[in-house]
C-alpha cells in the first residue's frame, strides 16, 4: 500500500498518493522537462544553422557536445545519489542546468553556441537520478517495469520537444520577431520549466520511502569508501555497451532527425520536427513495454531470460536501423523508423530491468556507469554525423551494424547472480 514506508510491489500509474507514487510521478515529469531542455535546440537547428552559418562539421560538433558532457556528469551524479541523496542531487542539477538553457540565446558565434550546448549537456545526467529514485521506491519484482515507465515517459520529452519547439518558434515569429530572434526566445520556455521542477522536486519528494537521508542517518552509512569492484564486473560493461547502442542511438537520432528529414526529404522545419517527434513520442509505451516484458520473463527465467530479451531487442533494433538507412522514400523511412524505435526503446527498458540487480549495494554507481555508456555511444555516433566524407544515410547504416555486434556480446554475457533475484529483498533499500 502507498501509506507504508516500504518499496511498493506494484505500480498503479493512476495512483498519486503516498511518498512512493508522488516521487514516481514527479521524477518522470522532471526527467521529461530535462529532456525537453536538453534537446530543445535540435528541431530548431535548420534555423540556427542558417543564422550562425554553421558547416556540417560544426553542426556535428555541437551534437557531440550536447551528449559528451553528460558522460562525466552521469558518473558524478550516480555517486551523489548514493551519498547525498536523489532529492538534493536532482534539485541542484535542475538549478544549474536551467541557466545555460535559458541563456543559449546569447550565443552569437559557432564557438559560443558550442560552449552553451556543452553546458546544457549536463542536464542529461538527470536520467541516473530518475532511475535511482524509482529503484528506491519499488520492490525488485516490479523495479524493471517502474524504471522503464519512468524512463520512457521522461524520454517522451525528446519527442514532444521536436514537435512543440517549432510551434513555439513559429508563434514567436508570428508576433513579429525575426527567425534569428525567435529561436533564442523559444529556449526560455524549457529553462523556466526546469526551475519550476526544481522547486517541486525539493518540496514534494523524499530520498527513500522511509524519509530523507539526513532524517534516517543513511548519509553516514553511505559515505564509506567507493566500491571500485564494480569496475571489474564485465556485466556492468556489457550493459554499458548495450545502452551505448540503444539509448546512445536514441539521443543521436533526437539530435539529427530534424536535419535529416529537412535535408534528405526537403521537408519544412515544422514537418521535419513532427516526424522526428514521432520517434521520441513512442516512449509513451515502448520503453515501458521493454521493462514489463523483462520483469515477466525474469520471474520465469531469471536474469538469463532478461539478458536474452535484451539481446533480441538489440538485434532487431540494428536490423531496423539498416532498413531505415536503405529507405528510398519518406514513407518507407517513417515506417522503418517506427520499427527500429520500438525495439530500441524496449532495449532501453530491458537494460534498466537488469541494471539495479548487478550490484545492489552500489545501485547509483552502476546506474551512473551504464547511463554514461549511453552517452559515450551518442558521442561516438556523433562523429559519424560530423564527417564530411560519409552521408547521414551511411552513418545510420554503420550504426546498425554496430548494434547487431553488441547484441552478440549481450547474448554471451551471463547476468545471473541469484536465481531468486526477482523475489529477494533488495539490501540497498533496507535502511535502519
Amino acid at each position: 500500500m502507498t501509506n507504508t514506508n516500504q518499496p511498493l510491489s506494484s505500480l498503479n500509474v493512476l495512483n498519486f498518493k503516498g511518498v512512493q507514487m508522488t516521487t514516481f510521478h514527479i521524477t518522470w515529469l522532471t526527467f521529461f522537462a530535462c529532456f525537453f531542455g536538453w534537446f530543445g535546440l535540435a528541431p530548431l537547428m535548420p534555423t540556427i544553422r542558417a543564422v550562425l552559418g554553421l558547416s556540417k562539421s560544426e553542426v556535428g560538433n555541437t551534437i557531440i557536445a550536447a551528449v559528451s558532457a553528460t558522460i562525466f556528469a552521469r558518473l558524478i551524479i550516480g555517486k551523489l545519489c548514493d551519498t547525498w541523496g536523489p532529492r538534493k542531487t536532482y534539485t541542484a542539477l535542475l538549478l544549474i542546468g536551467a541557466f545555460p538553457v535559458m541563456c543559449v540565446g546569447l550565443a552569437d558565434s559557432y564557438t559560443s553556441f558550442l560552449l552553451f550546448r556543452l553546458a546544457i549537456g549536463v542536464i542529461g545526467a538527470s536520467f541516473v537520478i530518475t532511475q535511482f529514485h524509482t529503484s528506491v521506491m519499488f520492490a525488485p519484482n516490479i523495479k524493471g517495469t517502474a524504471n522503464a515507465v519512468a524512463g520512457g515517459w521522461g524520454n517522451l520529452g525528446g519527442g514532444v520537444t521536436n514537435m512543440l519547439m517549432p510551434v513555439i518558434f513559429a508563434t514567436i515569429v508570428g508576433f513579429g520577431y525575426t527567425n534569428a530572434q525567435a529561436w533564442r526566445y523559444a529556449m526560455i520556455v524549457p529553462g523556466v520549466m526546469l526551475l519550476v521542477m526544481a522547486v517541486l522536486y525539493y518540496r514534494y519528494t523524499k530520498d527513500t520511502p522511509q524519509g530523507n537521508y539526513e532524517d534516517i542517518n543513511r548519509l553516514k552509512k553511505a559515505t564509506g569508501k567507493t566500491d571500485w569492484s564494480v569496475l571489474t564486473d564485465w556485466r556492468v560493461w556489457s550493459l554499458s555497451l548495450a545502452y551505448a547502442v540503444c539509448f546512445g542511438m536514441e539521443i543521436t537520432f533526437d539530435g539529427v532527425a530534424a536535419l535529416h528529414f529537412t535535408d534528405t526529404f526537403k521537408l519544412s522545419q515544422g514537418a521535419a520536427g513532427f516526424w522526428a517527434g514521432m520517434f521520441g513520442f513512442m516512449n509513451i509505451f515502448a520503453r515501458a513495454l521493454g521493462g514489463i516484458s523483462a520483469d515477466k520473463i525474469g520471474k520465469k527465467y531469471g536474469m538469463r531470460g532478461k539478458g536474452l530479451l535484451l539481446a533480441v531487442m538489440l538485434l532487431l533494433e540494428g536490423c531496423g536501423i539498416i532498413l531505415f538507412a536503405l529507405a528510398g522514400s519518406l514513407e518507407m523511412a517513417i515506417l522503418s523508423m517506427v520499427t527500429f524505435a520500438l525495439f530500441l526503446k524496449m532495449a532501453n527498458g530491458a537494460t534498466y530491468a537488469i541494471t539495479p540487480f548487478v550490484n545492489e549495494k552500489n545501485v547509483g554507481m552502476v546506474s551512473g556507469i551504464v547511463g554514461a555508456g549511453g552517452n559515450v555511444g551518442g558521442m561516438l555516433f556523433g562523429f559519424l554525423f560530423k564527417s564530411t566524407t560519409i552521408t547521414y544515410l551511411q552513418a545510420f547504416q554503420y550504426i546498425g551494424y554496430a548494434v547487431i555486434l553488441v547484441s552478440l556480446v549481450v547474448l554471451v554475457t551471463k547476468f545471473a547472480v541469484n536465481k531468486k533475484e526477482a523475489t529477494v529483498p533488495d539490501p540497498s533499500l533496507q535502511v535502519a
